[in-house]
């Protein structure tokens, strides 16, 4: 690979790790893209008992880039996103990838076309555990810095990405229990939810 153009993507996505989103940390502040795209990562690893008959490495792949776009664009929440915010992100992965020598365009530009469709076990295992770390990463965070709509957002997000597999369905329902803990301390101490 052209060092300098190696160089030069990963200056770009050096900002992944000062792009906060949403999501809060235990010690107190937002997380970055790049810590998201980690634990997202680090839960795919840690699948392959779970999964035998998929490409881990490849989910692994999946989680890493994820969300190289947001080196661009930024974080936006879910529960934000537009289609139109949807088709700039795409734009800037394009770009992003496209200035990478023989063969990353190709083949990272195959992998978001995978991840995009959502037909492949990797592809779907990819989007649960994504969906599911934004869930524990609210869990872990203080109740205090969730939304109002969170509240209800965070009993089902990612469900229906979980429920094509009996053990992410366990887990995603585990998730549910300690949000459902979270709420039910946060009622009994009065805590309303911060507004914005």
């Amino acid at each position: 690979m052209d060092a300098r153009a190696l160089i030069d993507f990963l200056r770009v996505m050096e900002r992944l790790k000062d792009a906060p989103r949403h999501c809060w940390t235990t010690g107190g502040r937002r997380e970055s893209v790049a810590e998201h795209s980690w634990r997202v990562s680090l839960m795919a690893m840690l699948m392959a008992d779970e999964f035998p008959e998929a490409d881990i490495d490849k989910v692994i792949r999946m989680c890493l880039v994820h969300d190289i776009g947001e080196a661009i664009t930024g974080d936006i929440p879910a529960f934000l996103k537009t289609d139109a915010d949807r088709a700039t992100e795409g734009r800037e992965v394009d770009a992003l990838i496209g200035g990478l020598p023989a063969p990353w365009p190709q083949t990272l530009g195959a992998l978001f076309a995978e991840m995009d469709a959502q037909e492949t076990l990797e592809a779907k295992l990819y989007k649960a555990l994504d969906r599911m770390e934004a869930i524990q990463s609210h869990n872990e965070s203080d109740v205090s810095t969730w939304l109002p709509l969170e509240y209800d957002l965070n009993l089902t997000y990612g469900e229906a990405n979980a429920a094509f597999h009996p053990y992410l369905m366990r887990l995603r329902a585990e998730m549910r229990k300690d949000t459902e803990a979270l709420i039910e301390a946060a009622e009994a101490k009065g805590i309303v939810p911060r507004e914005g």
